[in-house]
């Protein structure tokens, strides 16, 4: 048809809805009954929005102006006339929420589906006799590249589950469509840990033959339990939005270092910069910020009517990933924390991922999320917020306990000056904890943009 596809997560409300459509001068929007109630409160304030589709609909249950489309009752078309399309085509549009600023429209184009196949069929090493289950909701970059393109590409087929996360339901699926590639989120093996290895064992899994990770840093620990609960490890993956496809990663039959992101994909030249030069770091462990060398087939080619954001990006014919790493003496990247959320304390930069990792190896602790906290004397110490597993109460002796543990484990400089335990992290939707809420409510700044915030 030629159109640009615009995916929208269906748990938006109709505020998050109006700031992407508006953003992006969306001219249909296809939807369900379910759902047709937040586009009809928010319609009139879209100009260019010509059509409403509602998918399940029929001519009782939709407004005037709106289309009740049925795939099974529809007339077949023998012919359709498809539009021509080049390599740069626009194809996707998908809204990526920053730090600061309303969400920014990364725009991909046709030839994006070539990354997307060949890092499906590398990195998740399907083949036509796999039962996949990517567990990404379609509506997120994840869940459109391997959740959509990526597998179909290599004709695999794919197991879906219309549900949020049980940890019974969950190995019971696998266990029922006897599931072989399972790709998954950090938060949701967070979640599954806290139930332990023996809700695993009480299922059947033994058609799993590998594990993939995506959306935020693996933590080593992680790796490690899945070996306990699966009898193999998960693989992490790095990529964004805007890359549009898998970049850094763990091959299989790679030797997997626990807490390392892996190496660079083929054909990806990627490297650490330095902070302020942009120029790559020549000294192995040192930290700098991720950058890619542009030009490969999934890269972004604009944020939607945004130029110069979009041109803030490169630096030095490098795109900046915003999130610092370092490379070790094999090649493995290691992930430090995004840019804006590494803290600085008394003149030293202390990741919160590597914090957030030791936090787990705690016996009580379920979820973590480190923080930098004002502080007149170092410029910022750190506060932890911590989640407990079952069966562990808060107490003054507990934060002492875990306070001790991460100053042996790490350094007195990366131990939490202050834990505040909570029920439960802020997390998107997508599952990736929102530390600039955390951080923002200490410091006592705007809050910005919460519309992929779970449960807003």
């Amino acid at each position: 048809m030629g159109g640009i596809t615009q995916p929208l997560f269906s748990a938006f409300g109709e505020e998050a809805l109006f700031t992407r459509l508006e953003d992006a001068g969306t001219k249909a929007i296809l939807t369900t009954k379910k759902h047709a109630a937040k586009v009809r409160r928010i319609k009139d304030r879209l100009p260019a929005l010509e059509r409403v589709i509602v998918v399940d609909g029929n001519e009782q249950n939709v407004k005037p102006g709106e289309i009740a489309f049925n795939m099974e009752k529809s007339d077949r078309l023998d012919r359709f006339k498809i539009e021509p399309c080049g390599p740069e085509t626009p194809s996707v549009l998908h809204y990526t929420s920053g730090t600061t600023g309303k969400p920014k429209g990364a725009m991909h184009v046709h030839s994006a589906i070539i990354a997307q196949y060949l890092t499906a069929k590398w990195v998740l090493d399907i083949t036509p006799d796999d039962i996949y289950w990517c567990t990404a909701d379609p509506g997120w970059v994840t869940g459109t590249s391997y959740g959509i393109i990526g597998p179909w590409s290599n004709g695999v087929a794919q197991a879906v589950l219309d549900s949020g996360f049980n940890t019974e339901k969950w190995y019971q699926f696998i266990a029922q469509h006897k599931i072989t590639v399972w790709y998954s989120a950090p938060t949701a093996i967070r979640l599954l840990m806290k139930d332990s290895t023996a809700a695993a064992k009480k299922h059947k899994l033994d058609s799993l033959r590998h594990l993939i990770s995506v959306g935020e840093p693996l933590n080593a620990e992680a790796v490690i339990w899945s070996e306990q609960a699966f009898g193999k490890p998960f693989h992490d993956s790095y990529w964004q939005t805007e890359t549009g496809a898998i970049v850094i990663t763990n091959f299989p039959g790679m030797k997997i270092k626990p807490g390392s992101m892996g190496k660079p994909f083929p054909g990806i030249t990627a490297t650490v910069v330095d902070l302020k030069t942009f120029e790559p770091l020549s000294k192995r462990g040192t930290v700098g910020l991720i950058a890619l060398k542009p030009g490969w087939p999934s890269m972004f080619r604009a944020y939607w009517a945004n130029k110069e954001m979009y041109e803030s990006k490169f630096n030095k014919d490098w795109y900046i990933c915003g999130d610092r790493a370092s490379i070790d003496a094999d090649g493995y990247f290691w992930f430090v924390g995004r840019d804006d959320d590494v803290i600085n304390t008394a003149g030293h930069l202390v990741g919160p991922f590597e914090i957030e990792s030791a936090l787990l190896e705690h016996e009580a602790v379920a979820e973590s999320a480190a923080i930098g906290k004002p502080d007149p004397v170092n410029m910022e110490v750190v506060k932890a917020f911590v989640a407990l597993k079952p069966g562990h109460e808060p107490s003054g002796d507990l934060e002492l306990n875990i306070m001790n543990f991460i100053r042996k484990k790490l350094s007195p400089l990366a131990m939490p000056q202050e834990i505040e335990f909570v029920d439960s992290l802020p997390k998107t939707r997508s599952g990736k904890i929102m530390r600039r809420l955390l951080r923002a409510k200490e410091w006592g700044e705007e809050i910005g943009d919460v519309s992929t915030l779970e449960n807003d």
